[in-house]
């Protein structure tokens, strides 16, 4: 079977497209996604006492992911732009590194999964931006949906025991 026809981004042919979602109604659509960056002790300290060399990590990792939900169509290629309804993005320091949940909200034709991952990932680059004079071996991983609402395809929630 041709693995083509369940691509919604590339026609018949193969080419790439954007999807039209011109005759999907409008209607509330939200997307939670998390992802962690694991770094030393020193570094993680370093974000939740506010003594790192850049300034108030936290602050400024909530904004970046905020201002890349509200971009991601001039990031990804073939996602549509979108009227972000809100956006939150939270961020935990633990002791070895920081978990960020974001969560989107529109009232759209089409879903902002990729708007809530978009947060997720450059929140965490910008942690690890502000925090590499500390540990440059930090790591950033495990960027995934845990649910979305709205839509054709209704709700969906990853399998229990997926969130960290």
């Amino acid at each position: 079977m041709d693995q083509r026809n369940n691509l919604t981004h590339l026609d018949a042919a193969g080419a790439a497209r954007m999807v039209d979602v011109s005759a999907k109604p409008a209607t509330l659509r939200e997307a939670t996604a998390t992802g962690q960056i694991t770094m030393s002790a020193s570094a993680a300290s370093a974000i939740r006492d506010g003594t790192a060399q850049k300034g108030d990590v936290i602050a400024v990792a909530r904004v970046a992911g905020i201002m890349a939900a509200k971009r991601t169509a001039e990031l990804i290629p073939l996602c549509h732009p979108l009227p972000i309804s809100g956006v939150t993005l939270d961020l935990v320091v633990e002791a070895d590194g920081v978990v960020a949940t974001a969560t989107v909200r529109t009232t759209h034709g089409t879903g902002v999964e990729m708007e809530a991952m978009t947060a997720v990932s450059v929140a965490l680059l910008t942690v690890y931006d502000m925090a590499k004079a500390v540990d440059r071996g930090m790591t950033i991983g495990g960027v995934r949906l845990l649910a979305k609402t709205g839509g054709r395809s209704g709700e969906w929630r990853a399998a229990s025991g997926a969130e960290r």
